[in-house]
């Protein structure tokens, strides 16, 4: 096998692997409308889902659509989200994309990655994980989970995110496109972790590139 070249046989059993320890779906944030989610997994940058989850009934009950919410002042957006991180800038975000969902896109959510990318406080991996969960359109969300994790089993060498998204969706099957980011989560927080891979735990430890050139 050349340099560089995965190893399909391995891959195969890694995602086989992930799917019998982590499953394959999971269930997204409490929403009741798109806009609703596209909110909620932008809180949900440096703050823990529980932390959102907690957040998201009274902010739907205080803000019912999305135009409510353009509508609203920042300082009351910030008093209904202050339980997650970096609240302030969220809220000032949240407001401006409210404004433009409503006033560019006529008060829909665009469907398109381009059309996200447009909004306030709405960045690839954002846009990414929106469209997989709102309306199951294939994509693979880098996080920093995902980018650790792919590089050091061998499935991507990129040097930014985006890079190693790419990557992924060459030697990924389409059909474990969306499902790969929830999974490499669980494994990064509880055994791939960014301060030390704990291999003697991992259920991907004969298969990791990490570990086999180690």
């Amino acid at each position: 096998m050349k340099k560089g070249e995965i190893n399909k046989e391995r891959l195969k059993l890694s995602l086989d692997k992930l799917d019998e320890v982590y499953g394959v779906t999971k269930e997204g944030f409490y929403h009741r409308q798109p806009w609703q989610l596209l909110a909620a997994i932008m809180l949900s940058a440096q703050s823990t889902d529980k932390q959102v989850e907690e957040t998201l009934p009274q902010l739907y009950n205080r803000f019912p659509d999305v135009k409510n919410m353009a509508e609203a002042s920042v300082e009351e957006i910030e008093d209904s989200i202050r339980s997650v991180g970096i609240y302030k800038n969220k809220a000032k975000n949240l407001k401006k994309c409210c404004q433009q969902i409503v006033e560019e896109f006529g008060g829909e959510v665009p469907t398109s990655m381009e059309g996200l990318l447009s909004l306030a406080g709405v960045g690839r991996k954002t846009a990414t994980l929106f469209l997989a969960d709102a309306y199951g359109i294939p994509g693979v969300t880098v996080d920093t989970h995902v980018f650790r994790i792919s590089r050091r089993l061998g499935w991507a060498s990129g040097k930014n995110p985006v890079q190693v998204e790419l990557e992924l969706q060459k030697v990924l099957p389409e059909e474990h496109w969306n499902r790969i980011n929830f999974q490499l989560i669980y494994h990064g927080r509880a055994v791939c972790t960014s301060r030390k891979a704990r291999c003697g735990e991992c259920v991907l430890e004969e298969w990791c590139d990490k570990k086999i050139e180690s």
